[in-house]
């Protein structure tokens, strides 16, 4: 295998600048000396497999790693030009929307206000402390079930409280 090796570099220093010609004709002179360097290490990765380098195997090799790095760009060049503006830039929110959600940040404060505070703060340690069941059944000394009791009335009076606003009010409207 060494002798390989010593055939491939000595090929590589030969060789060289005619393969990067025939990348350059292909891709530009830019990115033929990567190429070659590609042609050459997948050359040596399998210098255990019996090949014969010779100048012209090293220069189909070089053309088939240059087509294959021209049709690679040009499907990333293509991908990108195909997106448009609206696709990569952040949506835009609106007043009424930042208002909704205000208003369904105090709904659910309330929510969690109105709440025991055991609930509370079970419900707290583990939403906001990203503290884990057995972590808060230790740390307030209460079982592991106990824990997903308080949890689950915790998430029910959220969904309440969110719930309520979206139903549609049965309450009279006065502007009638």
């Amino acid at each position: 295998m060494d002798a390989k090796r010593k055939e491939l570099a000595r090929l590589y220093v030969a060789e060289r600048g005619h393969l990067q010609r025939i990348a350059s004709r292909r891709i530009g002179p830019t990115a033929a000396p990567d190429i070659v360097q590609d042609v050459f290490a997948a050359l040596l990765a399998k210098a255990r497999e019996h090949v014969t380098l010779t100048p012209s195997y090293l220069a189909k090799a070089t053309r088939y790693v240059a087509i294959s790095h021209f049709r690679a760009e040009t499907r990333r060049k293509a991908f990108f030009d195909r997106i448009t503006e609206e696709q990569y830039a952040p949506p835009v929110v609106g007043p009424d929307d930042i208002a909704a959600a205000r208003e369904e940040l105090r709904r659910l404060e309330f929510a969690l206000a109105s709440l025991p505070l055991r609930t509370r703060q079970v419900f707290m340690l583990n939403r906001f402390h990203h503290c884990t069941y057995d972590e808060i059944a230790h740390g307030l000394g209460v079982s592991y079930s106990t824990v997903e009791r308080e949890i689950a009335k915790a998430i029910m009076a959220c969904r309440s409280a969110r719930e309520e606003h979206r139903a549609p009010s049965a309450r009279p409207n006065s502007c009638d």
